[in-house]
């Protein structure tokens, strides 16, 4: 049985990807660290907690004491590292505690997989260290960094570490860069989630800007079957992007999740754009297709759908995070 390190397997993705794990590899054990911040809460992972090839540590990985004391206890084979800050509006407010979690912590966790001579490293990036495109075009793996906010800016550093580690020390690495996601258990202050909410309580729903800002939408389901293929059949060293070619505005996100509810687009408020707002992301993940055979299994109308129904079947998870905010 091989062991699998999920670092910040208690917030939105990284939890889901756990359930997956679990759910469908009976060779996998998964140790669990997250530091239970804002973005992870045990409530996430209730319903796993007691599962026999599952277990959970409260710990951050910046602290360089217990990764070494993880990695000296168990034989850890692969490593996931969903573990960040990843709230760009909180970036601009302190971006120091994104420099401790995001470049610090990934660094101890590289130190000690290449001490430790594990199979792999898989690092969990994002689309936005390529910074904004303008009305055409793909980000691909060879589209130059260049990030616009200090959280970008402290996943595009990080990237940069794990491919230092492998072309100086030859660890067996690959990153993962997705576009947004949307799906069950995400922290209710994202898009998604947080328009959902609001329309619920027929509060006004601030849209930064006019609303055009474009993202390239894709389920969690969908990037975490990208990230298990990628964990078991990627290419070393190689960076995927992971997107589903579901381009949408903000303006037309919040007005179908109106429409789902059954609610006025006169909820609708617009209010002053998030400063480094990036116009438009869209993702070429033709390199992933084309490698492992992957696909996304959700269209964005089916996904929405069924992510406004989760939220309507589990307010009390996400009223009991917004009250112990």
């Amino acid at each position: 049985m091989k062991t699998i390190l999920v670092t910040g397997g208690a917030g939105f993705i990284g939890s889901n990807f756990v359930r997956l794990l679990l759910g469908t590899k009976a060779d996998y054990h998964v140790i669990n660290v997250d530091k239970l911040t804002y973005a992870g809460n045990l409530s996430t992972i209730d319903d796993i907690m007691d599962h026999t090839r599952h277990t959970f540590v409260h710990g951050d990985i910046a602290d360089a004491t217990l990764i070494e004391e993880l990695f000296s206890r168990s034989r850890i084979d692969i490593v996931v590292n969903f573990a960040a800050e990843s709230h760009v509006d909180r970036s601009i407010e302190d971006p120091s505690v994104f420099v401790r979690s995001n470049i610090l912590g990934v660094q101890i966790l590289l130190d000690a997989a290449k001490r430790y001579q594990i199979e792999k490293f898989v690092q969990i990036s994002t689309d936005e260290v390529y910074g904004e495109l303008g009305e055409t075009g793909y980000f691909t793996e060879q589209t130059p960094l260049n990030p616009s906010s200090p959280y970008s800016a402290s996943k595009t550093s990080a990237d940069l570490l794990v491919q230092a580690w492998h072309r100086t020390y030859g660890l067996n690495t690959n990153i993962t860069r997705c576009s947004n996601n949307y799906g069950p258990y995400q922290f209710p202050e994202k898009l998604i989630p947080v328009m959902i909410y609001k329309a619920l309580q027929n509060t006004p729903l601030p849209v930064y800007g006019d609303g055009s800002n474009i993202r390239d939408w894709i389920h969690v389901y969908d990037h975490n079957q990208a990230v298990l293929q990628i964990m078991e059949h990627g290419q070393s060293g190689r960076v995927y992007n992971i997107g589903s070619s579901n381009e949408c505005s903000n303006l037309t996100v919040v007005k179908t999740i109106l429409d789902i509810l059954g609610k006025p687009h006169s909820l609708i408020e617009f209010v002053t754009d998030r400063l480094g707002h990036d116009w438009r992301y869209a993702i070429d993940a033709r390199r992933l297709r084309n490698e492992l055979s992957w696909t996304p299994q959700y269209s964005f109308q089916d996904g929405l759908k069924q992510t406004v129904d989760w939220y309507l079947e589990h307010q009390s998870w996400w009223k009991d995070l917004l009250e112990n905010q």
